[in-house]
């Protein structure tokens, strides 16, 4: 039996790194970033964490104040089998989830989120404007829906990630999906937009190792 309250959260990026993550929910500062989360109101950690595919291309863009003004992740909104983002889910609250996303775009106001609304229709602008303001339900996964955070638009303007960011991902990778070597998470790096002009491949493997 599920938990109704309880939805996956699904991470590309830096959150991909559970003691990065794991901020957003205890409060913290993350290796490497310039940023100090204030937590969530219930700071119980995951029930449960995963790897995950997301059929969606990853890039890099914007400028992040909290990893020196580079840039950061976020998948295209439109989907296919031809694209796959390695990514992790976390199983937590709905309130969880409420409050990562107020910390990622720095929201202070009250923020609702219509989960049901979200899923009935695949997507939808909870915040106009932001970098992260739009959710995007991917499936159900034991019961639970699974959803993501990216731009409302599919940014055309590219910016590479720091070599902090792109170690957090790093890590998050090699935690999450074990079986892949150094040489193929970079081939998986070297591809996306952000990186591909901005880094060669004998310096991603020495990030990565």
């Amino acid at each position: 039996m599920t938990d109704s309250n309880y939805i996956w959260y699904a991470c590309y990026g830096s959150n991909l790194f559970q003691e990065r993550f794991h901020c957003y929910i205890k409060g913290g500062q993350p290796e490497g970033s310039l940023t100090y989360y204030r937590g969530c109101t219930d700071k119980t950690l995951p029930r449960d964490s995963e790897e995950l595919f997301i059929c969606s291309e990853l890039y890099f863009a914007k400028k992040s104040n909290s990893w020196n003004g580079c840039g950061v992740a976020f998948i295209k909104t439109n989907f296919g089998i031809s694209a796959s983002t390695l990514a992790r889910q976390y199983l937590i609250t709905k309130e969880q989830f409420t409050e990562i996303v107020k910390q990622e775009t720095e929201t202070i106001e009250n923020l609702y989120i219509d989960f049901e609304f979200a899923k009935k229709q695949g997507s939808y602008v909870f915040k106009e404007n932001s970098y992260y303001g739009n959710i995007i339900y991917l499936s159900d996964q034991y019961n639970y829906p699974v959803f993501t955070i990216t731009n409302e638009k599919n940014l055309s303007t590219y910016n590479a990630p720091s070599v902090e960011y792109l170690k957090a991902i790093v890590k998050g990778i090699q935690e999450t999906h074990t079986y892949l070597s150094v040489e193929e998470i970079a081939e998986y790096l070297i591809t996306k937009q952000g990186i591909i002009d901005n880094f060669n491949k004998e310096e991603l493997l020495k990030i990565i190792s």
